[in-house]
């Protein structure tokens, strides 16, 4: 049972949460980033051709041949789909931290997601796990476990907790990870709808897109700060686990993606 289910509302179980994780702070406090960095999302020379870089990369470590393996199951309908977002100047719009993808807005994705024909997927990338996760950071496992005081203090713990027993959560080693993933929940559960709330630097953000809006997959990318890639090389460097630095959710971040997790759990029942 996660932990919120055993309050009697959303409130009262952050409030407990919180207190837990001050106490744990005090007695395992963790490695954080004490100063965030000033740095761009993307450096200039990585912006360019960026659209072209991404494909490149995409096709060059596709090791496990993901994407001709699902591609070819609709063809014609991604590649129209795949165009279509190729040809507008961003796959997404923005609202400070969060990404649109498919929808105008945060009151659209809460409209959306309230149909019994939604498939929510709740998405966090490994880099903002903390250093001392007992899963480990490059991996797409996470306990979670209430009672560990790395996990307490977690932002990702927090959130899996207070998520609906109904999402999908996938904690993303690589990108070639998270796009099999949603091709095969996409081919999975044809009569169903995917939307995404799923957290990562700007430049996945940017270079992915377009991949996301092939498949029509809809949601919410989350940006992430801190110690992020914004070269090709430092994001090359990251899906092999090499990342010595860490990211972080903004603290208003944070709140606005507790505020949305509880608006889903109360517009919608778990099935």
């Amino acid at each position: 049972m996660k932990y919120w289910d055993t309050y009697d509302n959303f409130e009262a179980a952050e409030q407990c949460w919180d207190t837990a994780a001050k106490e744990a702070e005090s007695s395992h406090p963790l490695k954080i980033l004490r100063h965030l960095p000033t740095m761009p999302g993307i450096t200039a020379d990585t912006a360019r051709n960026l659209k072209w870089k991404s494909l490149k990369y995409l096709i060059k470590h596709d090791e496990k041949r993901i994407l001709p393996r699902h591609f070819f199951k609709h063809p014609i309908q991604y590649t129209r789909a795949f165009i279509k977002s190729l040809l507008k100047n961003k796959p997404f719009t923005r609202d400070g931290d969060f990404f649109y993808y498919g929808i105008q807005n945060e009151n659209a994705f809460k409209e959306k997601i309230k149909s019994s024909k939604a498939l929510l997927v709740v998405g966090f990338s490994y880099c903002h796990k903390p250093f001392e996760c007992p899963s480990g950071r490059f991996t797409d496992a996470c306990i979670h476990a209430v009672e560990n005081p790395v996990c307490k203090q977690c932002f990702i713990g927090k959130a899996v907790h207070a998520l609906p027993s109904h999402a999908t959560i996938l904690y993303i080693p690589t990108i070639h990870y998270i796009g099999e993933k949603i091709f095969e929940l996409t081919h999975k559960h044809p009569d169903k709808e995917i939307f995404f709330l799923i957290t990562a630097c700007e430049m996945t953000l940017q270079m992915f897109g377009d991949w996301g809006n092939m498949v029509g997959a809809k949601g919410i990318g989350v940006r992430l700060d801190g110690r992020i890639c914004n070269t090709m090389q430092a994001f090359e460097l990251s899906e092999k686990g090499i990342k010595p630095g860490l990211t972080v959710v903004h603290t208003d971040t944070q709140r606005r993606m507790l505020e949305l997790i509880k608006h889903i759990r109360n517009q919608r029942a778990p099935f």
